[in-house]
C-alpha cells in the first residue's frame, strides 16, 4: 500500500485539502462534524483495493477559505473535486453524519457521478425545532468560549458510552484524538457548519429515488443518529443494506475499523 500523499486543490473558491493513497475504485470518504479526513485514518488499508480520495471540506482542516454555506455547497465541492483529480467515472460516495448528508446530496444532485453510496451513522430526516434551536445556541456559544467548548459538549456523545466500550484498547486515544481535530477548526467554520446542518433539507425523498446500491452502518450505541435512523433509512432506499456495528457510538469507522473495512469491501465486491 503506498502512503496517502496530500494536495492542496482549487475547487470552485476555496481550495481543498485532499489526502489520496492507492489505486482503482474510487472511495471518496467524507468527514462528519466538525472534524476532518483524520478521523478517516484507520480505512487507510482499504488502499490496498481502492482508490481512497480524503478531502477536508472547506473551512475544516488544511482547507482554506469560510465553511460552508449549504450542505448542496459541500456536496457540489465533491464533485468539483473528484473532476480535478480526473475521476471521470462514477465513484463511490462514503460519508458519516455531516459527511452523510453530503453524500446524499451527491447522490440526489450528480446521480451520474456515483457508484455506490455509504451512509454512516447518519440521518435522512431534517433536524427538528428543537435541534436546529440547539444548534444555533451552540454557534453563540462558541463564538463566546471557543472550540473546547464543543469537545467538551461532543466527545461523550461521539462514543459508546458502555462499560465494554469505554474500556476498550485504544479508547483514551480516540477521545484524545478526537478533541486534538475539534478544537483546530476555525470558531467561523464551526459556526458555519452548524447554520448549514440545520437548514438541510428533508431527503426522505430524494433517497426513495436512489439507483445505486446502499450500505448503512450504525453504531449500536450511536445516541446522535441511533439505529432506528438506519433502519428507517433501509425501509426508505431500494437496494440497501443494513449494519449495526455492536459496542460503536456515532464514529463507528474510528471505534471498529476492522469490522467498518471489512462490510465496505464485502459490499463492494457484492454490489
Amino acid at each position: 500500500m503506498t502512503s496517502p500523499a496530500t494536495h492542496h486543490v482549487a475547487v470552485r473558491d476555496t481550495r481543498i485539502a485532499v489526502h489520496t493513497a492507492g489505486s482503482g475504485l474510487p472511495l471518496l470518504l467524507l468527514h462528519g462534524f466538525p472534524l476532518d479526513h483524520g478521523m478517516w485514518a484507520r480505512q487507510e488499508p482499504l488502499a490496498e483495493q481502492l482508490r481512497l480520495i480524503v478531502p477536508d471540506q472547506r473551512g475544516f482542516g488544511g482547507s482554506t477559505g469560510p465553511g460552508p454555506e449549504s450542505i448542496e455547497q459541500l456536496a457540489d465541492d465533491a464533485v468539483a473535486l473528484l473532476d480535478a483529480l480526473h475521476v471521470a467515472g462514477p465513484a463511490v460516495i462514503c460519508g458519516l453524519s455531516m459527511g452523510g448528508y453530503v453524500a446524499q446530496h451527491v447522490a440526489a444532485r450528480h446521480p451520474d457521478r456515483i457508484a455506490a453510496l455509504i451512509l454512516v451513522d447518519t440521518r435522512l430526516e431534517a433536524d427538528t425545532p428543537e435541534v436546529r434551536s440547539g444548534r444555533v445556541d451552540l454557534a453563540a456559544k462558541v463564538g463566546r468560549l471557543g472550540q473546547g467548548l464543543v469537545a467538551d459538549a461532543m466527545i461523550p456523545r461521539l462514543l459508546a458510552a458502555s462499560p465494554e466500550a469505554r474500556a476498550a484498547a485504544g479508547r483514551s486515544e480516540i477521545e484524545a484524538e478526537l478533541r486534538r481535530t475539534i478544537v483546530s477548526q476555525p470558531v467561523t467554520t464551526i459556526q458555519t457548519a452548524l447554520a448549514a446542518l440545520g437548514a438541510r433539507p428533508d431527503m426522505t425523498d430524494a433517497m426513495r429515488r436512489l439507483r445505486v446500491p446502499a450500505l448503512l452502518v450504525v453504531g449500536a450505541e450511536d445516541e446522535l443518529t441511533p439505529p432506528a435512523c438506519m433502519e428507517q433509512a433501509e425501509r426508505v432506499i431500494p437496494d440497501a443494506r443494513l449494519l449495526i456495528v455492536p459496542r460503536a457510538g456515532h464514529m463507528t469507522p474510528l471505534e471498529a475499523p476492522g469490522v467498518f473495512n471489512s462490510a465496505v469491501l464485502e459490499f463492494l465486491r457484492d454490489s
